[in-house]
């Protein structure tokens, strides 16, 4: 009889749009995206234990800029990882005996996709712990319910993203990348920023046959954009100072706003150059939240 662990830990990661182009509009507002997604090795941290009932905790830095709904202990919580915990239940019927805790690293709004992570972890936690099989019927509709970014996040592996985000194409294997993730510590409506883009729609991207290092990933990208940065700056001006010191900090090959923001970040040429620019950017913008890592292929 296959044996399946009573608690599983699993890392949420940011997500990262290298690029975001807008191919084209819907009748009921949402834009046809055209996107390279990939994930780096810093994020939020899911814990699920099998128990007698359903709790939910959240802790970590981020945990007070939720809202009191988010942080209910009850299976009523507003919390995405909540509801993913629940509407799996529910799909796989079965009970949500289980506890549930969130630490909660990255900064919510914040175009890193760490709801959406949040989520996507833990339903690989609970097929994982339930032993669900991962190509269930349900998980399709039920990740998508979720949230537009919940099924890249679930893959966990860089893809290209068409439609308004449902469609994943794979890409060219992307090369350890060292980066650094930057937010002034400010809140950027997702919704909001689609509303105020005037961005021009473009045609989507041919792609090379592979990247061979971070230079030739980061030359792809220097002839890309993210076309909701105009729309982001008007609500966070401080995008356009975050952007500045990536670009002046040594070793940065790009420096670009990530998603709908307000989450900046620099591709690097080495590791040390990367963690330079976070020691230099600490100690001058002490407010902000500033980490390194490397955005992994897998």
């Amino acid at each position: 009889m296959t044996q399946h662990p009573r608690r599983v830990s699993l890392l949420a990661p940011a997500k990262v749009n290298l690029y975001l182009h807008l191919t084209g509009k819907r009748t009921d507002g949402y834009h046809f995206l055209d996107s390279l997604t990939a994930f780096a090795s810093i994020g939020d941290a899911i814990r699920i234990e099998e128990a007698e009932r359903f709790s939910f905790d959240v802790d970590g830095p981020f945990a007070p800029s939720l809202s009191e709904n988010e942080r209910e202990n009850s299976a009523d919580s507003s919390n995405i990882a909540v509801r993913a915990a629940i509407r799996l239940a529910e799909a796989a019927r079965r009970e949500p005996r289980l506890s549930l805790h969130l630490t909660k690293n990255l900064p919510p709004a914040a175009g890193i996709g760490g709801g959406s992570a949040d989520a996507a972890a833990v339903v690989r936690g609970l097929i994982s712990l339930w032993g669900l099989p991962s190509d269930a019927p349900y998980l399709v509709d039920l990740l998508r319910m979720l949230g537009a970014d919940v099924p890249v996040c679930f893959h966990g592996r860089p893809a290209r993203l068409r439609g308004i985000g449902e469609i994943l194409d794979p890409v060219p294997a992307l090369p350890v990348t060292p980066l650094v993730l930057i937010n002034p510590r400010k809140a950027c409506p997702t919704p909001e920023i689609f509303r105020q883009t005037r961005a021009a729609f473009k045609a989507p991207l041919i792609f090379p046959e592979k990247f061979e290092t971070v230079v030739s990933l980061a030359a792809f990208l220097n002839s890309t954009e993210n076309a909701l940065t105009d729309a982001a700056l008007k609500i966070v001006p401080e995008i356009a100072d975050c952007l500045s010191v990536l670009s002046d900090a040594e070793g940065c090959l790009l420096a670009r706003m990530s998603g709908s923001g307000a989450t900046c970040f620099g591709l690097f040429t080495s590791e040390p150059d990367a963690l330079r620019c976070v020691q230099a950017i600490r100690a001058d913008h002490p407010d902000w939240w500033v980490h390194a890592g490397v955005i992994q292929d897998a």
